[in-house]
């Protein structure tokens, strides 16, 4: 063979080669290696190897995804977060996003909780954080002072709705993110509604839990807010079972099922019992919904002081401006209530 076969022969197999390793090289990178749609969470403080092992149910191969992490030197960078996931990325993709921190956000949402270890539990399900780290720093005293709750009135801290948080939020900024968005809550127009009512956040939040408890029905809420005003005004007291049912939950443990209150409990030693106490409890019975909170802004106009529970459209109460026509309406419902065989 000549020089020049030879040179032709050496060149051809120099592209072949170049080929195959080109071919191997863009597999590695670029072709699809993920095969389901899922999301990978990376705790914080994971290494490399935490994360393989983690990406495995989500890779066809890999080998060619631990290669291409070396490559891209991600093993020294690697962030904690929620990845999603999707059918058919490459490696190069993945790695990218991860190594960039490129984190999918959670919605993060709780409704009217009435313990801090129910909202710890549920914030724990969403978030990193665990429960007994959320419910360490929510309740921590010096915390409480600074922002200015206590431990009877923090809960209305928390305001029910919809928040985007990083997965590997910690419990600390957690709680920071919600007093931030608690101030924003408390907006001009809102503190001036307050301020005409002559009532503190903490006191209309505190009204507006037992609304909330008072009543499911959103539209009857303003009403409901503005009998306790009635009350309020005029030194009346409350007279509101939900707080004497949160003081004997309070003491009989917070499982306990109460369907009714009898006159025996209206007796207990509580400050939350409004049947014996005038003015509002020391705090919120429960997180209130912002519809409750809007309804003790917004009141209804009426001069009703009295209210009981309907027996003819259930959800809902029957007013009266007089004992008389409550009386009158509470013997109803006291023969309904006494037909079902409610006995707690």
């Amino acid at each position: 063979m000549n020089s020049k076969k030879l040179l032709l022969l050496i060149l051809g197999l120099l592209l072949i080669l170049g080929s195959v390793l080109g071919f191997s090289l863009y597999s590695k990178l670029f072709r699809a290696n993920a095969v389901q749609d899922g999301f990978l969470y990376i705790p914080t403080n994971s290494d490399f190897e935490d994360v393989e092992n983690l990406a495995r149910p989500f890779l066809k191969r890999v080998k060619p995804f631990v290669w291409v992490a070396k490559k891209l030197n991600y093993p020294e960078a690697v962030k904690p977060g929620k990845y999603k996931i999707s059918k058919g990325m490459s490696n190069f993709d993945l790695i990218k996003m991860l190594r960039s921190g490129n984190q999918t956000m959670v919605n993060l949402s709780f409704n009217n909780q009435d313990t801090f270890e129910k909202l710890a539990g549920r914030i724990s399900q969403q978030i990193e954080a665990d429960s007994i780290s959320l419910l360490k720093v929510i309740t921590d005293q010096t915390f409480l002072d600074e922002a200015g709750f206590t431990l009877e009135t923090a809960i209305g801290m928390y305001v029910p709705n919809s928040y985007e948080f990083y997965w590997n939020t910690t419990a600390e900024s957690f709680r920071a993110k919600m007093l931030d968005e608690y101030t924003k809550f408390w907006d001009t127009e809102r503190l001036e509604k307050a301020k005409k009512l002559n009532l503190t956040q903490n006191e209309v939040i505190t009204l507006a839990s037992i609304v909330q408890k008072e009543t499911a029905t959103v539209s009857e809420r303003p009403i409901v807010a503005k009998l306790y005003l009635n009350r309020l005004t005029s030194g009346w007291p409350l007279q509101a079972d939900p707080t004497i049912i949160f003081a004997l939950k309070a003491k009989l443990g917070d499982e306990t099922v109460i369907k009714r209150v009898f006159s025996k409990d209206l007796e207990i030693n509580s400050p939350y019992n409004t049947y014996k106490n005038t003015g509002l409890p020391p705090g919120p019975i429960s997180m209130p919904d912002i519809s409750s909170i809007e309804a003790v802004l917004n009141p209804a106009n009426h001069d009703y002081y009295f209210m009981c529970a309907s027996v003819t459209t259930f959800g809902t109460h029957e007013f009266a401006k007089t004992l008389d026509e409550h009386n009158k309406n509470a013997a109803k419902y006291q023969q309904w209530i006494n037909k079902q065989g409610v006995d707690r």
